[in-house]
């Protein structure tokens, strides 16, 4: 029987790493895969890692900063070219969509070079996605608010930025993507947690532990660590012991793959 994991593809910040990957992540549930970000270099790791083409059902991308999305291109001309066939359905922030399939033509990945249907559907806040037998609901965050304020007026982008409640019978696994603040999170900690898979680049690693203290959630990783807090990995573990005594936490590293 196919259990429940996670496979971390990459798990960097948004600076250059020398040892570590951008944000992908690859949960299984049983037999249904979703994908939720495609950083770069995705479609070297993807390969390295064995996988079959079709193994994806949907790919999630919670928002559009380059090392989140920046390995869409050559990962979606790695399942062209290695022959997929299963339809894939990619969710994305709406104002992404027509930029991607204009670029993805321009790179002379023709739809009717696929043999797989290609299709995109944008995001909407708090609107569940079925994706075999998860149930994905999206919720907003405010990872960009502070762009919107700045440069809204002279780029009237949306600013969409997303995080996602993944839910399979009785299991509830929560994926933070970028956020603002710990309080983000709120919409994910309504009810037990099987699995929260959080970042902590953008706020003080004890800010995060402090909101999360005392929550019910069976296991953390954390992932997304922000350089100093990487380079510092002793004590950000430290801390973790020290704040989240009652819940198992790991830091996730590059092809890291996760049972939960």
């Amino acid at each position: 029987m196919v259990g429940n994991s996670i496979k971390c593809f990459g798990v960097g910040d948004g600076w250059p790493c020398a040892d570590r990957h951008h944000s992908a992540y690859l949960y299984r549930f049983g037999g249904s895969s979703i994908l939720i970000d495609c950083g770069e270099p995705i479609s070297a790791s993807y390969k390295a890692a064995g996988l079959s083409y079709d193994e994806v059902d949907r790919i999630l991308i919670s928002h559009l900063h380059s090392d989140h999305v920046g390995g869409l291109f050559m990962l979606m001309q790695g399942f062209w070219l290695e022959g997929r066939t299963k339809p894939l359905p990619v969710s994305m922030p709406r104002e992404g969509i027509q930029p991607i399939q204009q670029m993805l033509r321009l790179s002379t990945v023709f739809p009717e070079l696929l043999q797989f249907k290609l299709s995109f559907e944008a995001l909407r806040a708090k609107r569940p996605i079925a994706t075999g037998q998860v149930l994905i609901t999206p919720y907003l965050t405010t990872h960009l608010e502070q762009l919107r304020q700045t440069f809204q007026a002279r780029y009237p982008y949306r600013y969409e930025a997303f995080s996602f409640l993944m839910e399979a019978g009785n299991h509830r696994v929560a994926h933070s993507a970028d956020i603002g603040k710990p309080e983000d999170l709120e919409p994910l900690l309504a009810r037990p947690l099987d699995l929260l898979t959080c970042e902590l680049a953008h706020f003080e690693p004890e800010a995060m532990m402090n909101y999360l203290a005392g929550r019910e959630i069976a296991r953390i990783v954390f992932m997304h660590l922000g350089r100093e807090h990487w380079e510092n990995l002793a004590r950000t573990k430290r801390l973790a012991a020290e704040l989240l005594p009652g819940i198992p936490c790991t830091f996730a590293k590059n092809g890291q793959e996760i049972a939960f």
